[in-house]
C-alpha cells in the first residue's frame, strides 16, 4: 500500500530503510519517507491509532515510577539552581527559562514537572495529557489537567500553548496545530521544540541518531518543513533557534554503542553513565556544539509562532 504524506496527503517516497527502535527494544523495522510535494519526512509505515495506543501503553508512557534513585535525582536536579544554570549553558528546549503572564496550556504535560516550573515563572498553567496515570499525578499537585480531546476545550482561551517535543509524535500535525490555534486568544503564541532532521549530528550518527525515535516520532522536521506546516495552519513564525542538548548527544552515543534491534538499551536509563557522558560532551565538545548551532544545524529546533 502506498504511504501518503501526513501533512499534504500526497504519496511519499522511501528515502532510507533499516531503522529500528534504539530505546525500548521494539522488534520491528521502519523506513523514512519524504514527500516530493511538501518535503516533510515521516516514519513509514505510520502506525495506526490502535497500534500507537498499544505502543505507548506498553513501552513509552509514564507508569507510576516514583521514589527510585533515578526519579529522586531527576526531581532534585530540575528544581535546583544548578538546573537553571545548566539550561543557560546547554539550551532551553523545554521553555523553562521563559517568564511571563497569562494562561498557558502545556500539551503533553506528563506528570506536571513543567507545569510547576511554568507556575514559578509567572504563568497560570494548565495541562493536557492523554495518559491518565500521569495526569492524576499532575492533578494531585493542584493543576487543572485535561484528558479529553483537544477539540473539547474552549477556544480563544490561552495566551500560550506549549508543545515541548510533542508535535513530532502526532500522526496529523496540521490537525493538531489547527486545534492549538483554536485554543489560543488572538495574537496568542505557540512554543514548539522538536528534533531537527537536518542537524549535523543526524548525519554523524545515521540510523542510530537518537531522535529518529521510531515508531514514536512520526514527523521528522527540518527548519523549512516545520515553518511550512505552521504557516499552513494559520501561524506566523517569529523565531527559530537551534540548540543541541548534551543529553541528546549522550543518548546518540549510547545508542550507537549499545542499541541492538529487539533489545532495550538499558544504558539510556543509567543516571551515572548518562550524567558522566553529558558532562564529557558539554566539556569537550563545546566548540562543535556551538558551531553547529551557529550554522543552523543544531539538534533541536526551538520555535515561536503567533496566531494570525
Amino acid at each position: 500500500m502506498t504511504e501518503v504524506c501526513i501533512s499534504c496527503r500526497k504519496p511519499v517516497e522511501k528515502v532510507e530503510e533499516g531503522f529500528f527502535d534504539t530505546r525500548f527494544g521494539i522488534d520491528s523495522e521502519y523506513a523514512i519517507g519524504r514527500c516530493p510535494s511538501c518535503a516533510l519526512e515521516q516514519t513509514v509505515p505510520v502506525p495506526s491509532q490502535d497500534e500507537l495506543k498499544n505502543l505507548y501503553e506498553n513501552y513509552y508512557n509514564f507508569s507510576g515510577e516514583k521514589n527510585t534513585f533515578y526519579t529522586r535525582l531527576r526531581e532534585r536536579f530540575l528544581f535546583s539552581g544548578l538546573y537553571a544554570a545548566w539550561t543557560a549553558i546547554d539550551g532551553d528546549i523545554s521553555f523553562h527559562r521563559r517568564k511571563g503572564r497569562g494562561r498557558l496550556i502545556d500539551i503533553g504535560c506528563n506528570e506536571g514537572r513543567g507545569l510547576e516550573i511554568c507556575r514559578r515563572n509567572g504563568f497560570a498553567p494548565e495541562g493536557f495529557e492523554l495518559n491518565r496515570a500521569a495526569a492524576a499525578v499532575a492533578k494531585a499537585k493542584g493543576f487543572s489537567v485535561f484528558t479529553d480531546k483537544l477539540e473539547d476545550r474552549p477556544g480563544d482561551f490561552y495566551d500560550v500553548a506549549l508543545l515541548s517535543n510533542v508535535l513530532e509524535h502526532s500522526p496529523d500535525p496540521k490537525a493538531m496545530l489547527a486545534q492549538v490555534r483554536r485554543l489560543l486568544k488572538p495574537g496568542g503564541q505557540v512554543w514548539i521544540s522538536c528534533p531537527n532532521r537536518d542537524s549535523w549530528l543526524c548525519a554523524v550518527f545515521g540510523r542510530y541518531w537518537i531522535n529518529w525515535h521510531v515508531p514514536f516520532h512520526i514527523s521528522h522536521f527540518s527548519p523549512a518543513t516545520v515553518k511550512s506546516v505552521l504557516e499552513g495552519s494559520g501561524f506566523k513564525v517569529t523565531g527559530i533557534v537551534h540548540e543541541t542538548p548534551a543529553l541528546w548527544v549522550a543518548h546518540s552515543i549510547l545508542a550507537r554503542l549499545f542499541a541492538r534491534k529487539g533489545r532495550p538499551t538499558g544504558k539510556l536509563r543509567n543516571p551515572v553513565v548518562v550524567a558522566s557522558l553529558i558532562l564529557a560532551v558539554r566539556g569537550f565538545s563545546f566548540p562543535f556544539l556551538w558551531l553547529g548551532n551557529s550554522l543552523k544545524k543544531g539538534d533541536c529546533l526551538v520555535v515561536t509562532a503567533e496566531k494570525v
